[in-house]
Protein backbone atom coordinates (compact mmCIF):
# COMPACT_ATOMS: atom_id res chain seq x y z
CA UNK A 1 0.00 0.00 0.00
CA UNK A 2 1.34 3.57 -1.26
CA UNK A 3 1.48 6.07 1.31
CA UNK A 4 -0.12 9.01 0.99
CA UNK A 5 2.54 12.11 0.72
CA UNK A 6 2.20 15.13 3.50
CA UNK A 7 1.80 18.71 2.73
CA UNK A 8 5.45 20.51 2.15
CA UNK A 9 6.59 23.85 2.52
CA UNK A 10 9.16 22.97 0.38
CA UNK A 11 8.70 24.46 -2.93
CA UNK A 12 9.72 26.97 -5.01
CA UNK A 13 9.60 28.95 -8.06
CA UNK A 14 12.27 29.25 -10.66
CA UNK A 15 11.82 31.89 -13.10
CA UNK A 16 13.51 32.74 -15.98
CA UNK A 17 15.51 35.71 -16.92
CA UNK A 18 13.75 36.24 -20.17
CA UNK A 19 10.06 36.07 -18.76
CA UNK A 20 9.57 39.95 -18.41
CA UNK A 21 10.08 40.31 -22.06
CA UNK A 22 8.66 37.42 -23.25
CA UNK A 23 5.48 37.81 -21.01
CA UNK A 24 5.08 41.00 -22.30
CA UNK A 25 5.31 39.84 -25.61
CA UNK A 26 2.43 37.91 -25.18
CA UNK A 27 0.23 40.36 -23.80
CA UNK A 28 1.19 42.28 -26.77
CA UNK A 29 -0.20 39.53 -28.95
CA UNK A 30 -3.26 38.58 -26.97
CA UNK A 31 -4.05 42.49 -27.11
CA UNK A 32 -4.03 42.26 -30.75
CA UNK A 33 -6.93 39.16 -30.88
CA UNK A 34 -8.35 41.04 -28.32
CA UNK A 35 -8.87 44.43 -30.83
CA UNK A 36 -9.95 42.51 -33.77
CA UNK A 37 -12.47 40.56 -32.09
CA UNK A 38 -14.23 43.75 -30.12
CA UNK A 39 -14.63 45.12 -34.14
CA UNK A 40 -16.85 42.24 -34.29
CA UNK A 41 -18.59 41.90 -30.83
CA UNK A 42 -18.14 44.98 -28.88
CA UNK A 43 -15.53 45.13 -25.52
CA UNK A 44 -14.59 41.98 -23.92
CA UNK A 45 -11.96 39.41 -23.08
CA UNK A 46 -9.74 38.24 -24.80
CA UNK A 47 -10.39 34.49 -23.82
CA UNK A 48 -13.87 33.91 -22.01
CA UNK A 49 -15.39 36.00 -24.27
CA UNK A 50 -18.88 35.33 -23.99
CA UNK A 51 -20.67 35.52 -20.37
CA UNK A 52 -23.30 32.69 -19.47
CA UNK A 53 -24.51 33.75 -16.24
CA UNK A 54 -23.56 36.08 -13.55
CA UNK A 55 -24.55 35.06 -10.10
CA UNK A 56 -24.58 36.15 -6.71
CA UNK A 57 -23.96 34.15 -3.44
CA UNK A 58 -21.76 33.87 -0.36
CA UNK A 59 -18.64 31.40 0.33
CA UNK A 60 -18.82 29.68 4.10
CA UNK A 61 -15.23 29.06 5.35
CA UNK A 62 -15.33 26.03 7.89
CA UNK A 63 -13.47 25.71 11.19
CA UNK A 64 -10.84 23.25 12.51
CA UNK A 65 -8.64 22.83 9.06
CA UNK A 66 -5.31 21.34 8.91
CA UNK A 67 -2.24 23.32 9.12
CA UNK A 68 -1.90 23.57 5.62
CA UNK A 69 -4.66 25.00 4.68
CA UNK A 70 -5.18 27.64 7.67
CA UNK A 71 -3.69 30.98 5.86
CA UNK A 72 -5.10 33.56 4.24
CA UNK A 73 -8.89 33.35 3.39
CA UNK A 74 -8.75 30.30 5.29
CA UNK A 75 -7.38 31.35 8.31
CA UNK A 76 -10.80 31.65 10.31
CA UNK A 77 -14.36 30.58 9.88
CA UNK A 78 -16.02 33.29 8.01
CA UNK A 79 -18.89 34.01 5.71
CA UNK A 80 -18.20 35.86 2.32
CA UNK A 81 -20.60 37.78 -0.43
CA UNK A 82 -19.46 36.09 -3.40
CA UNK A 83 -19.72 37.05 -7.40
CA UNK A 84 -19.69 34.45 -9.87
CA UNK A 85 -19.14 34.62 -13.65
CA UNK A 86 -19.58 31.93 -15.61
CA UNK A 87 -18.39 31.46 -19.33
CA UNK A 88 -17.22 29.68 -22.27
CA UNK A 89 -13.71 29.63 -22.82
CA UNK A 90 -13.15 30.81 -26.35
CA UNK A 91 -12.39 33.69 -28.29
CA UNK A 92 -15.69 34.14 -30.14
CA UNK A 93 -19.44 33.98 -29.02
CA UNK A 94 -19.92 30.71 -30.32
CA UNK A 95 -23.22 28.44 -29.48
CA UNK A 96 -22.69 26.97 -26.18
CA UNK A 97 -23.37 23.45 -28.32
CA UNK A 98 -19.48 24.25 -30.07
CA UNK A 99 -16.99 22.38 -27.68
CA UNK A 100 -15.12 24.54 -25.35
CA UNK A 101 -13.73 25.06 -22.07
CA UNK A 102 -15.85 26.39 -19.48
CA UNK A 103 -15.28 28.64 -17.18
CA UNK A 104 -16.32 29.15 -13.07
CA UNK A 105 -14.95 32.05 -11.55
CA UNK A 106 -15.63 33.99 -8.18
CA UNK A 107 -14.68 37.07 -6.69
CA UNK A 108 -14.94 36.72 -2.48
CA UNK A 109 -15.65 40.08 -1.09
CA UNK A 110 -14.64 41.60 2.27
CA UNK A 111 -11.12 40.01 2.66
CA UNK A 112 -8.86 41.60 5.34
CA UNK A 113 -5.08 41.31 4.40
CA UNK A 114 -2.15 42.55 2.11
CA UNK A 115 -2.68 41.93 -1.80
CA UNK A 116 -0.40 39.72 -3.80
CA UNK A 117 -0.27 42.39 -6.32
CA UNK A 118 1.15 44.86 -3.45
CA UNK A 119 0.17 46.94 -0.91
CA UNK A 120 -1.97 47.04 2.10
CA UNK A 121 -5.26 45.60 1.15
CA UNK A 122 -7.09 43.84 -2.23
CA UNK A 123 -10.02 44.47 -3.40
CA UNK A 124 -11.21 40.76 -3.42
CA UNK A 125 -10.21 36.78 -3.27
CA UNK A 126 -10.76 35.48 -6.56
CA UNK A 127 -10.19 32.50 -7.84
CA UNK A 128 -10.53 31.26 -11.94
CA UNK A 129 -11.43 28.18 -12.36
CA UNK A 130 -12.03 26.02 -15.24
CA UNK A 131 -13.24 22.52 -16.15
CA UNK A 132 -9.98 21.02 -17.09
CA UNK A 133 -7.92 19.37 -14.10
CA UNK A 134 -4.94 20.57 -15.35
CA UNK A 135 -3.68 22.66 -18.46
CA UNK A 136 -2.91 21.19 -21.66
CA UNK A 137 0.57 22.97 -21.64
CA UNK A 138 3.12 22.53 -18.90
CA UNK A 139 4.18 26.41 -20.20
CA UNK A 140 2.78 29.21 -21.50
CA UNK A 141 4.61 29.86 -25.22
CA UNK A 142 3.11 26.57 -26.86
CA UNK A 143 -0.59 27.74 -25.83
CA UNK A 144 -0.05 31.61 -26.88
CA UNK A 145 1.15 29.91 -30.31
CA UNK A 146 -2.08 28.16 -30.28
CA UNK A 147 -4.42 30.71 -29.67
CA UNK A 148 -3.12 32.69 -32.11
CA UNK A 149 -3.66 30.32 -34.52
CA UNK A 150 -7.29 29.17 -34.09
CA UNK A 151 -7.58 33.02 -33.50
CA UNK A 152 -6.90 33.16 -37.44
CA UNK A 153 -9.53 30.62 -38.38
CA UNK A 154 -9.22 26.39 -38.44
CA UNK A 155 -6.98 26.89 -41.78
CA UNK A 156 -4.39 28.29 -39.93
CA UNK A 157 -4.99 26.22 -37.14
CA UNK A 158 -4.32 23.05 -38.99
CA UNK A 159 -1.43 24.92 -40.37
CA UNK A 160 0.05 25.42 -37.07
CA UNK A 161 -0.41 21.94 -35.60
CA UNK A 162 1.48 20.72 -39.08
CA UNK A 163 4.41 22.94 -38.30
CA UNK A 164 4.92 22.39 -34.98
CA UNK A 165 4.68 18.99 -34.61
CA UNK A 166 4.87 17.35 -38.04
CA UNK A 167 2.02 16.14 -40.78
CA UNK A 168 2.45 12.39 -39.67
CA UNK A 169 2.23 13.93 -35.80
CA UNK A 170 -1.53 16.00 -37.40
CA UNK A 171 -4.30 13.38 -35.88
CA UNK A 172 -2.63 12.63 -32.86
CA UNK A 173 -2.46 16.32 -32.45
CA UNK A 174 -6.14 16.97 -33.48
CA UNK A 175 -7.20 13.94 -30.89
CA UNK A 176 -6.04 15.70 -28.34
CA UNK A 177 -6.69 19.17 -29.37
CA UNK A 178 -10.30 17.50 -29.03
CA UNK A 179 -9.94 15.68 -25.96
CA UNK A 180 -9.29 18.99 -24.26
CA UNK A 181 -12.21 21.23 -25.84
CA UNK A 182 -14.72 18.52 -26.17
CA UNK A 183 -14.76 16.51 -23.06
CA UNK A 184 -17.72 15.75 -22.14
CA UNK A 185 -19.48 18.64 -19.89
CA UNK A 186 -22.99 18.62 -17.97
CA UNK A 187 -23.06 21.89 -17.16
CA UNK A 188 -22.10 24.12 -14.03
CA UNK A 189 -24.10 23.32 -11.87
CA UNK A 190 -23.05 19.39 -11.57
CA UNK A 191 -19.39 19.74 -13.16
CA UNK A 192 -16.28 19.71 -11.43
CA UNK A 193 -13.80 23.07 -11.71
CA UNK A 194 -10.45 23.10 -11.06
CA UNK A 195 -8.00 25.94 -10.51
CA UNK A 196 -4.96 23.79 -12.87
CA UNK A 197 -2.40 25.63 -12.19
CA UNK A 198 -1.19 26.61 -8.12
CA UNK A 199 -1.75 29.30 -5.40
CA UNK A 200 0.36 29.99 -2.19
CA UNK A 201 -1.69 29.28 0.65
CA UNK A 202 0.82 30.81 3.41
CA UNK A 203 3.92 29.05 3.30
CA UNK A 204 2.44 25.95 1.44
CA UNK A 205 1.31 25.55 -2.20
CA UNK A 206 -2.50 24.39 -3.32
CA UNK A 207 -4.52 23.89 -6.19
CA UNK A 208 -8.48 24.31 -6.00
CA UNK A 209 -11.44 22.22 -7.07
CA UNK A 210 -15.15 23.37 -6.77
CA UNK A 211 -17.63 20.03 -6.30
CA UNK A 212 -20.97 20.31 -6.85
CA UNK A 213 -23.20 18.83 -4.02
CA UNK A 214 -25.45 15.91 -5.18
CA UNK A 215 -28.71 18.04 -4.63
CA UNK A 216 -28.15 20.33 -7.21
CA UNK A 217 -29.47 17.82 -9.47
CA UNK A 218 -28.38 15.51 -12.23
CA UNK A 219 -26.86 16.80 -16.01
CA UNK A 220 -29.55 17.55 -18.23
CA UNK A 221 -29.22 16.58 -22.14
CA UNK A 222 -30.98 19.77 -23.43
CA UNK A 223 -28.54 21.96 -21.51
CA UNK A 224 -26.70 22.21 -23.84
CA UNK A 225 -28.67 24.41 -26.12
CA UNK A 226 -27.97 27.13 -23.66
CA UNK A 227 -25.64 26.69 -20.27
CA UNK A 228 -26.66 30.04 -18.93
CA UNK A 229 -30.51 29.00 -19.10
CA UNK A 230 -30.02 25.78 -17.60
CA UNK A 231 -28.19 27.53 -14.46
CA UNK A 232 -31.09 30.01 -14.41
CA UNK A 233 -33.80 26.80 -14.47
CA UNK A 234 -32.43 25.15 -11.52
CA UNK A 235 -32.08 29.08 -9.77
CA UNK A 236 -35.61 29.78 -9.85
CA UNK A 237 -36.24 26.36 -8.27
CA UNK A 238 -34.10 26.70 -5.39
CA UNK A 239 -30.52 27.25 -3.36
CA UNK A 240 -27.25 25.11 -5.59
CA UNK A 241 -24.67 24.32 -3.67
CA UNK A 242 -20.67 23.54 -4.01
CA UNK A 243 -17.49 22.12 -1.63
CA UNK A 244 -14.52 24.40 -2.55
CA UNK A 245 -11.43 22.36 -1.61
CA UNK A 246 -7.50 22.63 -1.68
CA UNK A 247 -5.06 19.71 -2.69
CA UNK A 248 -1.39 20.37 -1.50
CA UNK A 249 1.88 20.44 -2.74
CA UNK A 250 4.07 17.46 -1.54
CA UNK A 251 7.32 17.35 -3.86
CA UNK A 252 8.28 18.80 -7.00
CA UNK A 253 8.31 15.32 -8.07
CA UNK A 254 4.78 14.54 -8.30
CA UNK A 255 3.02 18.28 -7.02
CA UNK A 256 5.47 20.25 -10.02
CA UNK A 257 5.20 24.31 -9.11
CA UNK A 258 6.29 25.15 -13.13
CA UNK A 259 4.56 22.30 -14.83
CA UNK A 260 0.77 22.92 -14.99
CA UNK A 261 0.15 20.21 -17.26
CA UNK A 262 0.74 17.70 -14.62
CA UNK A 263 -2.43 16.45 -12.46
CA UNK A 264 -1.41 16.34 -8.65
CA UNK A 265 -2.17 13.26 -7.09
CA UNK A 266 -2.31 14.83 -3.14
CA UNK A 267 -5.98 14.13 -2.06
CA UNK A 268 -8.50 17.36 -1.23
CA UNK A 269 -9.74 18.99 1.65
CA UNK A 270 -13.09 20.35 1.80
CA UNK A 271 -12.43 24.58 3.41
CA UNK A 272 -15.55 26.05 2.35
CA UNK A 273 -19.39 25.84 0.85
CA UNK A 274 -20.08 27.97 -1.47
CA UNK A 275 -24.15 28.48 -1.46
CA UNK A 276 -25.97 30.04 -4.76
CA UNK A 277 -29.75 31.46 -3.33
CA UNK A 278 -32.28 31.05 -5.32
CA UNK A 279 -32.52 33.91 -7.39
CA UNK A 280 -34.46 35.23 -10.78
CA UNK A 281 -31.91 36.00 -13.42
CA UNK A 282 -33.93 37.63 -16.13
CA UNK A 283 -35.21 40.23 -13.27
CA UNK A 284 -34.43 43.69 -14.01
CA UNK A 285 -31.70 43.79 -10.86
CA UNK A 286 -30.23 40.41 -11.94
CA UNK A 287 -29.73 41.43 -15.66
CA UNK A 288 -28.23 45.04 -14.10
CA UNK A 289 -25.41 43.29 -12.01
CA UNK A 290 -24.52 41.01 -15.03
CA UNK A 291 -23.66 44.70 -16.45
CA UNK A 292 -21.68 45.03 -13.34
CA UNK A 293 -20.07 41.52 -13.22
CA UNK A 294 -19.18 42.11 -17.25
CA UNK A 295 -17.55 45.57 -16.12
CA UNK A 296 -15.65 43.94 -13.30
CA UNK A 297 -12.05 42.24 -13.30
CA UNK A 298 -11.92 38.56 -12.29
CA UNK A 299 -8.34 37.67 -11.92
CA UNK A 300 -6.28 35.07 -9.89
CA UNK A 301 -3.66 38.16 -9.27
CA UNK A 302 -6.56 39.98 -7.98
CA UNK A 303 -6.19 37.88 -4.27
CA UNK A 304 -4.20 38.01 -0.59
CA UNK A 305 -0.41 38.06 -0.75
CA UNK A 306 -1.19 34.69 1.49
CA UNK A 307 -2.54 33.21 -2.16
CA UNK A 308 0.04 34.40 -4.27
CA UNK A 309 -0.55 32.91 -7.87
CA UNK A 310 2.41 30.53 -8.58
CA UNK A 311 4.38 28.99 -11.81
CA UNK A 312 5.24 30.26 -14.86
CA UNK A 313 1.46 30.04 -16.30
CA UNK A 314 0.42 32.01 -12.91
CA UNK A 315 2.87 34.48 -13.93
CA UNK A 316 2.53 35.67 -17.25
CA UNK A 317 -1.30 35.42 -16.36
CA UNK A 318 -0.31 38.59 -14.34
CA UNK A 319 0.90 40.63 -17.69
CA UNK A 320 -1.62 39.15 -20.08
CA UNK A 321 -4.67 39.85 -18.02
CA UNK A 322 -3.73 43.08 -17.01
CA UNK A 323 -3.21 44.28 -20.59
CA UNK A 324 -6.49 42.55 -21.47
CA UNK A 325 -8.22 44.51 -18.64
CA UNK A 326 -6.74 47.88 -20.08
CA UNK A 327 -8.00 46.58 -23.89
CA UNK A 328 -11.65 46.81 -22.16
CA UNK A 329 -10.87 50.31 -20.23
CA UNK A 330 -11.05 48.38 -17.03
CA UNK A 331 -7.81 48.56 -15.31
Amino acid sequence: MTAIPLPSTDWAERIGADEPERFADYARRFAAIQAQRAQRYGPGRTLHRKPLAALQGTLQVLGDLPDFARHGLFAQPGTYATWVRLSNGGLDRAPDRVPDIRGFALRVLGVQGPSALGGDATPSQDFALINQEAFAFATTGPFVALVEAAARGPAALLGHLVRTHGLWALPRELAKFKRTVGRPFGGFATQAFYSAAPIACGPYAVRVRLVPAASNGAPDEAAAKDWGADMARRLRAGSLHWDLQLQYFASEAITPIEDASVDWPTPYTTVAKLALPQQNLDSAAAQAFATQVEGSVFDPWQALAAHRPLGEVQRARKVVYYASQQGRGVA
